[in-house]
């Protein structure tokens, strides 16, 4: 067990520490189009599956709720939690519509998308960044492998290049967390 446990700490670290000089920059721009969405009071949209799909809320949640600082709450929208939407939409259009669909009924010029997908071909997330770019709504990526159909759609990448979908949900999450850091510092 113990094996086991030992294996999947150093996985982490190494791909954490492999990456972290590669993306840093892109978290950065990420970060600064965060906020300039937030202070023009505009909205963030989150989309992902599975895994991705938890992440999407727990950081939607960190955003109107708070994450370390107490301070006004922002606008998040995390586009996996309607079960009601998401039925209807799947049963009468296609799972690939779930997202796209809800975007194109919600989101405005101005507002933001953050999809996350650790394959980059996700249809439904696809689906979403076409809806996005059609509305001049910026799209963020937080993806794995070598980022997919979906590193082209979007505004700003963010590649774990790893084939190892726990390990990039680990990274994704780690950078909402860091995202959310520079959202407090920013809104305290």
């Amino acid at each position: 067990m113990k094996k086991i446990i030992n294996k999947s700490i150093i996985e982490h670290q190494k791909l954490v520490n492999e990456i972290s000089k590669k993306i840093i920059n892109d978290i950065e721009i990420a970060s600064k189009n965060i906020l300039k969405t937030l202070k023009n009071n505009k909205t963030i949209f989150f989309a992902g599956n599975g895994g991705s799909a938890a992440d999407s809320q727990h950081i939607a949640a960190e955003l109107v709720g708070r994450f370390k600082k107490n301070r006004k709450p922002l606008k998040a929208i995390a586009l996996t939690t309607d079960t009601s939407i998401l039925t209807a939409i799947g049963n009468d259009f296609g799972y690939k519509k779930v997202f796209s669909r809800q975007l194109e009924a919600l989101g405005t010029n101005g507002d933001l998308l953050i999809c996350s997908s650790t394959s980059g071909n996700s249809q439904n997330i696809l689906q979403a960044m076409a809806v996005a770019k059609k509305n001049r709504i910026k799209v963020i990526a937080l993806l794995g492998n070598n980022g997919g159909k979906c590193k082209k759609l979007s505004d700003i990448p963010i590649i774990v290049k790893s084939k190892n979908t726990a390990r990039i949900q680990e990274v994704h999450i780690l950078i909402g967390h860091i995202i959310c850091e520079v959202i407090d510092k920013n809104f305290s």
